[in-house]
C-alpha cells in the first residue's frame, strides 16, 4: 500500500454527486457531515487529480450510474485488490451495495482478473483492509466487515499471505458513523505509518513496533480532520487533507514529501480522505521489478 502507484480507479463527483439538486436531495440520507457544494467540489476534486497525475500513469474512471448514491466518490471501498486481481466485497452499509454490481461489470469490462467475490451474510469494506507488506494481510472486524466475510477472505488470500491478521474495532462513535481500519493508520511506507493510537488495540500497536515500523502519532484535533487518512502514492511520497499541520509536518520530519489538498467538500464532509477516494489497482513491485 506504499509502494509506486501505477494504476488508480477514481470517480469524479461529477458522476457521484451529479448536481447541486442531487445532492440536496440526498446528502443527509448518506449521512454526510453537511450538504457538500457541487461546484467546490469539482475544483477540489481537480487539484487532487492534478497531484495524483504527478506520479500515476494510469487513471481509470468509474461511469456514472443510477443503481449507486454520492458515497460512491469514494471508490475504494467495495473492493480490494491483491496481486493477482480484485476481490468483490459487499459494504457494511447497505446503501453502498449496489456499488459491488458496478464494480464488477467495471473489471469485466476493463478486463481485470476477478478473483473472488463475497457470498451470502458476509460484508465488508476495503477501508477494513490493510496490506502491511506483501504478504501480511490484516482485515477489522466491526460494523462494517463482520466474521463471514473474514472467513472468505482468509480462504480466498490463503494462498497469497503468510499471515492473516484479524483486528477487533472499537465502537468509537456507533454503528451509524464509518469507523474503519483505515481510519486510524495509513502506511506510507514499509517501516512508516500514520496512526491514531488511542483507537488501536495494544496488540495491533505492539505488532507494528515489533516490525520495526516507525508510527507518527495524529493528535485528536487532526485525526477528526481526516489527518490520519493519508495516501502514500509512492514510498515516503503522500498525499494528505490541508488543514493537518502538525501531522505534515511530523511526516517531512520522517522524510516524507507532502502534498496537501483542500478536501472541505469531497473529503471532511463524507468523512472519507485520500484513500477512500482512490482505489489502488496496480502499484510497482520495486523490490522484484514486477508487479504487485
Amino acid at each position: 500500500m506504499y509502494k509506486p502507484l501505477e494504476r488508480v480507479i477514481v470517480k469524479h463527483p461529477k458522476e457521484a454527486f451529479i448536481s447541486q439538486e442531487h445532492l440536496s436531495q440526498t446528502w443527509e440520507n448518506f449521512n454526510f457531515l453537511e450538504e457538500p457544494d457541487f461546484n467546490e467540489a469539482l475544483t477540489e476534486y481537480g487539484d487532487f487529480i492534478s497531484i495524483l497525475e504527478k506520479y500515476v500513469p494510469n487513471i481509470d474512471y468509474l461511469p456514472a450510474s443510477s443503481v449507486v448514491g454520492i458515497d460512491s466518490l469514494y471508490a475504494h471501498d467495495p473492493v480490494k485488490f491483491t496481486s493477482q486481481g480484485a476481490i468483490i466485497l459487499k459494504s457494511g452499509k447497505e446503501s453502498r451495495q449496489p456499488e459491488a454490481t458496478v464494480y464488477k461489470e467495471y473489471c469485466k469490462e476493463k478486463n481485470i482478473p476477478i478473483i473472488g467475490y463475497l457470498t451470502g451474510d458476509a460484508v465488508a469494506d476495503g477501508g477494513d483492509i490493510v496490506w502491511l507488506d506483501d504478504k501480511t494481510l490484516v482485515v477489522g472486524h466491526g460494523y462494517r466487515t463482520n466474521a463471514e466475510a473474514i472467513r472468505q477472505l482468509k480462504e480466498m488470500t490463503a494462498h497469497l499471505v503468510d499471515e492473516f491478521i484479524v483486528v477487533q474495532l472499537p465502537h468509537d462513535q456507533g454503528e451509524a458513523e464509518c469507523l474503519h481500519l483505515m481510519s486510524f493508520i495509513s502506511m506510507v511506507d514499509h517501516d512508516l505509518a500514520v496512526v491514531h493510537s488511542r483507537l488501536m488495540p495494544v496488540f495491533f500497536r505492539k505488532l507494528l513496533i515489533e516490525r520495526g515500523i516507525q508510527l507518527i502519532e495524529v493528535p485528536i484535533d487532526e485525526y477528526l480532520n481526516l489527518g490520519c487518512n493519508v495516501l502514500a502514492i509512492a514510498p515516503r511520497v503522500c498525499v494528505i487533507p490541508s488543514g493537518n499541520a502538525y501531522t505534515k509536518q511530523k511526516l517531512i520530519d520522517a522524510g516524507a514529501t507532502v502534498y496537501e489538498y483542500k478536501g472541505t467538500e469531497i473529503s471532511f464532509k463524507g468523512t472519507g480522505g485520500p484513500t477512500c477516494l482512490t482505489c489502488p489497482v496496480v502499484r510497482t513491485n520495486i523490490d522484484e521489478g514486477g508487479l504487485k
